[in-house]
């Protein structure tokens, strides 16, 4: 039985012809080579080499281990592409979906640092609403769903991404924009546009305004937070929103200011539980958890 070592041993000698030039090819030394090519052919009881002119010439019958041994070594190298290609996302597209609020500025910078890991790599990404994670990841249609909070469903396996918080933004010209802080108290005092209070961040809100017993109302209302912010933006009140969606100063024409009351909320990735996450999913995953801790504030992390 040959070993690995005496097979890449072998065919070092047969491609150099010496076993300097074989010892040079594997990066060992000479008596190294030597001693083990003995080793060999008494073990194998078999003559390999016939030494002439200063150079090992292979018997008939090595020639016919060394065509075997050339197959091994393909198939070696077929592996190696093969890994190489899987490495660099060759033949492979990365299905993901995501809510709005982490998929406006926290997936692309993410996937930009995805795609320079796996340059191949090709990808589909999904904005979901919450109650279309469920089919999306159920038939199959994606890996995973970023989400703003977790279901309960016995199919579906939720891993913690990053906490977050909520912020107050208004209009850039705004009276408040030069505050550091505001109250709930102050904010129902002005024009409210609203998130959806059946909504996970509009739900957060919501409850804080009715512990503290402060009527709000709002005359306008927007499933989307990019669609709330380009609503403030245009001067028709001040809203609250999660930091994530205006994160790195994507929204442009207005200002953020972190609430005093505690918004703080968790996000989480969605799975299917019966199937083990690719290589790609994994490595997403973890970016998209680092860029969203990133920007997580320095009162957030003290909590937490």
């Amino acid at each position: 039985m040959l070993t690995l070592r005496q097979i890449e041993v072998v065919r070092a000698i047969m491609i150099t012809g010496t076993i300097a030039g074989a010892a040079k090819l594997l990066n060992v030394s000479a008596p190294g080579i030597s001693r083990l090519m003995k080793h060999t052919e008494r073990t194998l009881r078999l003559k390999l080499f016939e030494r002439r002119h200063g150079r090992y010439v292979p018997t008939p019958e090595a020639k016919d281990i060394f065509e075997q041994i050339n197959g091994v070594y393909r198939k070696v190298d077929d592996l190696h592409s093969m890994l190489a290609r899987i490495e660099r996302g060759g033949d492979v597209e990365f299905k993901l979906g995501s809510v709005p609020s982490i998929c406006h500025v926290m997936v692309p910078r993410a996937i930009e640092r995805l795609r320079r890991k796996h340059p191949d790599l090709r990808i589909d990404i999904n904005i979901l609403k919450i109650e279309e994670a469920l089919d999306y990841l159920l038939l199959g249609k994606g890996e995973i769903v970023a989400m703003s909070y977790k279901l309960d469903h016995p199919g579906l396996d939720f891993m913690p991404l990053a906490m977050g918080e909520l912020l107050c933004i208004v209009p850039q010209n705004h009276a408040l924009a030069g505050r550091t802080s505001i109250s709930a108290r102050e904010i129902v005092s002005h024009e409210l546009i609203g998130i959806d209070p059946t909504d996970p961040y509009g739900r957060i809100m919501s409850e804080i305004f009715q512990r503290q017993g402060l009527h709000y109302d709002m005359a306008i209302k927007a499933r989307f937070g990019t669609t709330v912010c380009s609503l403030v933006r245009a001067g028709l009140g001040i809203a609250i929103i999660d930091q994530f969606t205006v994160a790195h100063g994507s929204m442009q024409g207005i200002a953020t200011i972190p609430i005093e009351e505690p918004t703080h909320f968790q996000t989480y990735m969605a799975m299917k539980n019966d199937k083990a996450l690719s290589l790609y999913a994994e490595t997403f995953v973890k970016l998209l958890r680092e860029e969203m801790n990133a920007v997580v504030g320095p009162r957030l992390a003290r909590s937490s």
